[in-house]
């Protein structure tokens, strides 16, 4: 037999091995629903008129969440919490100087508990470091609280897991605090996209291209850093995947199947860490490269690098049969040129490509439905990366005061988190592809197409 001819064989099989469709694809446990329990799709809590927030953990994320919850219609701070007493006490005083009475638990690692067993709390919102972000949400859940986690809410299977358990048990939300999903061109660029302007969306990119180098000594104890240096895959994925997920209607029509990753060595980050005292191993490659596919067969890029000095970049790209949506480098987008009476060669784009002043004219043509002339300006003046924060932030008062399901949901979080570890898996086998569980446990067809919640 034609050696070639073996070798060509042993390469497909190879490559059809990797693509899923072979049979080496790495399944991770999927337990089963417990008795007794239902999904959150669409769920809705009774309506809070006036929701008393807890916000647990005070550093940079936190201190400037009390600030803008303070400006929020329909909300008030509650309580306050975090290890360091000094922080607590600063927010108390920024909250007196408005006007506003808060308790403050501080001191202790646990002292969260006390604040989530307050009466006066109905919503603890979590802005704590990472490892302490579950163990919060749970305890919270377990007494009554809905609740909001900081990103990446969730950095295990098993936490994943267990928050969809919680929340499907105790009937309470547990939303993903993805502030990217309300930054203004994610917004307009997805009513375009649901009102058909790109054909049909097929693939989307996403990242978190940052470089940290300024930023790794701001973070408590050294956390972020210590946590790289531990740890493997893409391990911050939720700012560029929420927003092209929400795009593709995952589990609203569509879910994710299959995922295969790769990094680079680390060769930054353990300078970081020699230099902030650091010994050991450094586990996190400076960037990693991750590809997801969907039930539909549609494709999602994602990439992750906080080590080198690349310009800051979330990508955001959509593609679709008929367009495309770009955020970074530049924001733009290009649609089908029909009907062209001559083909010129030397001319490598087609497409009709807007930018600047005329994108800024078709993009006016697709407000988001959430984006009110007025939140927008108010959104621009407080601030919080821009804007979308206070978005952020507003829509999740908004649904909690009527009652209506949130923009965000559980199995939203499981499923942006477990990128972590599934490409720890990925990367730890070769780049061996791995399933991705289905945490609506088959209710990820029960909705078909993403949509926000209005009052009536």
């Amino acid at each position: 037999m034609n050696p070639r001819y073996l070798i060509v064989c042993a390469v497909c099989a190879l490559l059809l091995t990797s693509c899923g469709r072979g049979t080496g694809i790495i399944r991770t446990p999927e337990p089963k629903r417990p008795a007794g329990q239902e999904d959150m799709i669409r769920f809705a809590a009774e309506p809070i008129a006036d929701v008393g927030i807890g916000v647990v953990g005070l550093g940079m994320r936190g201190g400037d969440a009390v600030q803008r919850l303070s400006l929020v219609p329909g909300c008030h701070v509650a309580a306050v919490c975090d290890v360091e007493t000094d922080r607590a006490e600063a927010s108390l005083q920024y909250l007196e100087g408005r006007g506003v009475q808060a308790c403050a638990y501080s001191g202790e690692e646990e002292s969260y508990k006390a604040l989530c067993e307050d009466p006066a709390v109905d919503l603890v919102y979590i802005c704590t470091d990472w490892r302490h972000h579950v163990p919060v949400a749970l305890y919270a859940m377990e007494h009554g609280k809905h609740v909001a986690i900081e990103v990446p809410s969730a950095t295990s299977l098993e936490e994943c897991w267990d928050l969809v358990n919680t929340s499907e048990r105790t009937r309470r939300h547990c939303m993903i605090l993805e502030n990217c999903c309300y930054d203004f061109f994610e917004l307009t660029a997805l009513t375009m996209a649901q009102a058909g302007v790109f054909g049909e969306i097929i693939h989307a990119e996403g990242a978190y291209n940052h470089n940290l180098d300024p930023f790794w000594k701001e973070y408590w104890n050294n956390w972020r850093l210590e946590y790289n240096s531990g740890n493997r895959g893409d391990l911050y994925p939720t700012h560029g995947f929420g927003p092209v997920c929400q795009a593709l209607d995952i589990h609203r029509g569509d879910r994710l199947t299959t995922l295969v990753s790769m990094d680079t060595d680390p060769f930054n980050g353990p300078k970081h860490a020699r230099a902030a005292g650091m010994e050991g191993d450094f586990l996190a490659g400076d960037v990693t490269t991750t590809l997801l596919r969907t039930e539909k067969g549609k494709t999602i890029l994602l990439e992750h690098d906080v080590m080198t000095p690349r310009p800051y970049s979330r990508m955001y790209q959509l593609v679709g049969t008929d367009g495309y949506a770009e955020k970074y480098p530049v924001q733009g987008v290009c649609l089908r040129t029909e009907g062209a009476e001559s083909v010129d060669y030397q001319n490598l784009g087609g497409e009709k490509t807007y930018r600047g002043e005329a994108l800024q004219e078709l993009m006016a043509r697709y407000p988001s439905p959430i984006l009110t002339p007025e939140l927008e300006a108010t959104a621009k003046e407080v601030g919080g990366h821009g804007g979308m924060d206070f978005i952020m932030d507003y829509r999740l008062i908004y649904c909690l005061n009527n009652g209506l399901p949130l923009d965000m949901d559980v199995y939203d979080l499981a499923e942006w988190c477990c990128v972590a570890e599934l490409s720890r898996i990925s990367i730890e086998n070769g780049g061996a592809p791995v399933a991705v569980p289905d945490f609506t446990r088959g209710a990820w067809n029960k909705v078909n197409g993403f949509s926000y919640a209005f009052a009536k």
